[in-house]
C-alpha cells in the first residue's frame, strides 16, 4: 500500500489492520486482465508492496516477482513471509520517484491506492515515466486509486474507528486545500498483553480525474488499455458509486 514515508511503528501491526484487504481480488484481477488482454506475462513488478501480501500470491502462481517499497520496515516482513514459503521474490527498498535498476519487466502493479501517496502532480508524471522506462513494450501497468466521488463523499471530514482486544484505531479523514487531496490522522492503541502503547500517523493522499491520470499515462508512452470500478472486468464498467478506479495501460513502442 505504500509509498508514502508514513509507514514506520505501522509496519508492525499492518498485516492484522488489513486482514480483511480484499487481497484475492486483488490476485485475480490481475490474472484476468492479463489473459483478457491475452499477455504472455512472466515478470511482474510489485510497486508499493508493503509486507508483500500480493507479491507473494502472485509468486506462488509462477511470476518472476520484484516487490519494491518506500519503507524498510515492510520489506522486512516481507522478506519473512517469502521466506517462510521459500518464495524467490526479489526485494528492492526505494521511493517510486527514484525507481532504478529494473528493466525490461511484462508488468507492474500498484493497487490498494498506493498511487494515491504521489500527491504532487511533477511527481505522479514522473513516477508513471519510470514505470514506462522499466517495461517491456507491450507491457502492462495495472493499478488502482480511490475515485474522486469516494472522496468526496465517503473519506473526507469522517471520523473512522474500531476496537479490538490487541489493536484499536482511531482515524480522521480531513479535506485538502484542492480537489481529491486529503489527510489522514491516525490514532493507534497496541496491546503487549499488560499495557496498551499509542502512536501516531499522519497519511497525506491525492487522487485525480480519470482525464487526468490518462493525460499523464499518454505522456509517459502508455495506452489506456482497460478502465473499470471496483474490479469489474467490463472495461468502462464504473459510475458515481465505484470506490476504486482500476486502469489498466499498455507501454507503446514510442511516445
Amino acid at each position: 500500500m505504500d509509498s508514502s514515508k508514513s509507514y514506520h511503528q505501522m509496519a508492525t501491526i499492518y498485516d492484522r489492520l488489513m486482514n480483511d484487504a480484499p487481497y484475492d481480488q486483488w490476485q485475480s484481477f490481475t490474472n484476468n486482465i492479463i489473459s483478457q488482454l491475452e499477455k504472455s506475462v512472466k515478470t511482474i513488478v510489485d510497486l508499493g508492496c508493503g509486507t508483500g501480501q500480493i507479491t507473494t500470491r502472485l509468486a506462488r502462481e509462477g511470476y518472476h516477482m520484484t516487490g519494491v517499497d518506500y519503507s524498510s520496515d515492510m520489506l522486512s516482513y516481507a522478506e519473512q513471509r517469502a521466506s517462510m514459503e521459500r518464495l524467490p521474490v526479489q526485494w528492492i527498498n526505494q521511493d517510486l520517484t527514484n525507481l532504478s535498476g529494473i528493466i525490461n519487466q511484462d508488468a507492474a502493479v500498484s493497487y490498494c491506492d498506493v498511487m494515491n501517496y504521489i500527491t504532487e502532480e511533477d511527481d505522479l508524471r514522473t513516477v508513471f515515466q519510470n514505470i514506462a522506462d522499466l517495461l517491456k513494450v507491450g507491457g502492462l501497468f495495472i493499478f488502482d486509486v480511490h475515485s474522486l466521488s469516494h472522496v468526496e463523499q465517503n473519506l473526507v471530514n469522517q471520523t473512522f474507528g474500531e476496537v479490538n482486544d490487541d489493536v484499536s484505531y482511531i482515524w480522521f479523514c480531513s479535506e485538502g486545500e484542492i480537489q481529491g487531496e486529503m489527510y489522514h490522522d491516525l490514532t493507534f492503541f497496541v496491546s503487549d498483553q499488560e499495557k496498551y502503547s499509542r502512536f501516531d500517523e499522519v497519511h497525506h493522499q491525492r487522487t485525480y480525474s480519470i482525464d487526468f491520470y490518462a493525460w499523464l499515462l499518454n505522456d509517459a508512452g502508455f495506452e489506456i488499455k482497460h478502465l473499470s470500478g471496483d474490479f469489474s472486468l467490463k472495461n468502462e464498467n464504473f459510475n458515481e458509486d465505484s470506490e476504486r478506479i482500476f486502469i489498466v495501460a499498455e507501454k507503446r513502442s514510442e511516445k
